[in-house]
């Protein structure tokens, strides 16, 4: 749950609406680090709309379970465009998740929010692991997989409160013990988790994405 554009020259970027999103996008940041710091962040919330690209040379993890579900963005976001507030979405939750080289970015008009973390000895962490992405690709490998079985029944990733992530009644959905995707690349609208452990992290504006 992309591709590199140059800087453009200053008289083509929208300072004003840059500026907005700057704002928006850095008290979003400090709020989830907040509440994953805390283990209190739920599952859902209202998304920005604005995808974001998530790319790891490796990622791992204990516990997995994905269905589908609906994002649903705040009444008449600025970012809807023509889906009507709503997005169809993979939730991919992972119990205890480890990813290599993480790259996240985000497109702001003209140029790049990038954070990179964790490397081969310290990858990052995450406990409780919930992605919501519209587009998912790499190479997998699952142990123990189910398929097919029905969302709301799943019991392989703990949320913070002390019972199970779990989809909708009737939804199709997989889960299994463990999974593995080497060169793992993501277009997600959200992320979150009850801890985030983020080594050797930097984030910064960049004319190129993940």
């Amino acid at each position: 749950m992309s591709t590199a554009n140059t800087v453009k020259p200053a008289g083509g970027v929208r300072w004003k609406r840059f500026a907005g999103m700057l704002a928006l996008l850095t008290g979003t940041t400090a709020a989830l680090v907040a509440l994953t710091a805390q283990g209190v962040l739920a599952a859902n919330f209202s998304i920005s709309g604005m995808p974001f690209v998530v790319t790891a040379t490796h990622l791992h993890g204990d516990g997995f379970e994905q269905f589908a579900t609906l994002d649903s963005m705040i009444e008449n976001s600025p970012n809807q465009g023509d889906t009507g507030g709503q997005v169809v979405v993979i939730v991919s939750a992972i119990n205890k998740a480890e990813l290599t080289k993480l790259c996240q970015s985000v497109s702001l008009g003209g140029m790049y929010l990038k954070i990179t973390a964790g490397d081969g000895d310290t990858p990052v962490k995450a406990d409780s692991l919930v992605v919501d992405s519209d587009l998912i690709s790499g190479d997998a490998d699952f142990r123990s997989i189910d398929i097919g079985g029905d969302a709301s029944t799943f019991n392989k990733v703990k949320d913070p409160a002390g019972g199970y992530i779990k989809g909708g009644e009737g939804v199709f959905g997989q889960q299994a013990d463990t999974v593995d995707i080497a060169n793992l690349r993501q277009n997600n609208y959200a992320t979150t988790a009850a801890r985030f452990t983020l080594p050797h992290l930097r984030m910064t504006f960049t004319s190129t994405g993940c």
